[in-house]
């Protein structure tokens, strides 16, 4: 008897907001910003099972530049221009933890009607 599941049942896969896609405030965002902004996204839930929350509650996530090169392929350079671009448009604020340790990135929470915001007490 053969399987008649969709092959896609077997994969896992990443969310990305239709918005970045369509709305016209996002165009300048590249191909490749908008799927680090998914990648993102899909670590905020880790995040808020690990209780990776600041002192006001805000949810952040760890996504080091060297791990973002090894996912992407890229260099260095590449990878902080591309957080860079994801900063700038509004979509992560990043806060510096000191030397050796990777930026806490903020996933702002994508609100299509009124703009972008804050993921409320760790609740995604």
């Amino acid at each position: 008897m053969t399987d008649t599941r969709p092959q896609s049942e077997g994969f896992s896969f990443y969310r990305i907001p239709k918005q970045l896609v369509k709305e016209r405030e996002y165009r300048p965002l590249s191909p490749a910003g908008k799927l680090l902004f998914g990648l993102l996204l899909d670590r905020v839930s880790l995040s808020v099972k690990n209780g990776w929350q600041d002192g006001a509650g805000r949810t952040y996530v760890y996504y080091a530049v060297a791990e973002i090169c090894e996912d992407f392929g890229c260099s260095r350079v590449t990878a902080g221009k591309l957080l860079s671009e994801l900063e700038r448009i509004g979509l992560i604020e990043r806060k510096k933890q000191g030397q050796g340790k990777p930026d806490r990135i903020y996933v702002l929470q994508f609100c299509p009607q009124t703009g972008l915001l804050d993921f409320p007490k760790g609740n995604f």
